[in-house]
């Protein structure tokens, strides 16, 4: 009982995380945002090429799809089930619906598994399983964007103090290496945006859009 209700939350959570908010978004508009921009679907690209209140919505989404997966998720499935979670069962599900969300959002089945970065989605799991640690991650977000002007290098640097924050915070260990597993997909997704820094061909906030492959997205 306890694989097959594990085998449903993380099929739910995946095909929750699936849902291509940016995608949908573009195509109410006309628009294709894979052929655009970046060519991703995640928020940032939806801002560049959809303006303020779809960028907004977007985000907000993916960002909701990911603590409705950890949040929501194992309960509705373990109820279907008739299983009562306790508190570490209601944890390690919380940490597989979580992955799975995140792996839906960047890897799609209804764009050919090819979604998103996962950064607005692995915020929304991080909100539900490590509060506080997401905090501190966002606040890094934030004071790093607003000083470098790269939305790609705020993403990076706070999925870098991620695992330590939530070290620093006492959560436990396997979510530590959660968090740590979490933060090297943010980075390794962030792949193309590290060489274009490199080359110095990345996009800052506010600077005139570029041809495609250039941005950070979600």
């Amino acid at each position: 009982m306890e694989i097959l209700v594990c085998a449903v939350i993380a099929l739910a959570a995946y095909l929750l995380g699936s849902i291509p908010a940016g995608y949908l978004a573009g195509r109410a508009r006309g628009i294709d945002i894979r052929t655009v921009g970046s060519g991703n679907i995640g928020a940032t690209n939806a801002f560049r090429i959809l303006g303020k209140t779809a960028g907004t919505i977007v985000l907000v989404a993916d960002g909701l799809k990911g603590w409705a997966a950890v949040s929501l998720v194992p309960g509705i499935i373990a109820r279907l089930f008739a299983w009562q979670l306790g508190r570490d069962e209601a944890e390690y599900l919380g940490i597989v619906a979580g992955i799975a969300v995140i792996l839906g959002h960047n890897y799609t089945c209804w764009l050919k598994f090819k979604g998103g970065k996962g950064v607005a989605t692995s915020a929304g799991v991080l909100a539900a399983l490590v509060p506080v640690a997401f905090v501190v991650s966002l606040l890094t977000w934030i004071v790093v964007c607003w000083l470098t002007r790269y939305v790609s290098v705020a993403s990076i640097v706070s999925a870098v103090v991620l695992p330590f924050a939530t070290w620093l915070a006492h959560y436990g260990g396997i979510l530590i290496c959660i968090t740590a597993l979490m933060s090297a997909l943010a980075i390794y997704k962030h792949k193309g945006n590290i060489a274009r820094l490199m080359n110095g061909t990345e996009n800052k906030v506010g600077r005139k859009n570029r041809p495609p492959g250039n941005g950070s997205e979600s």
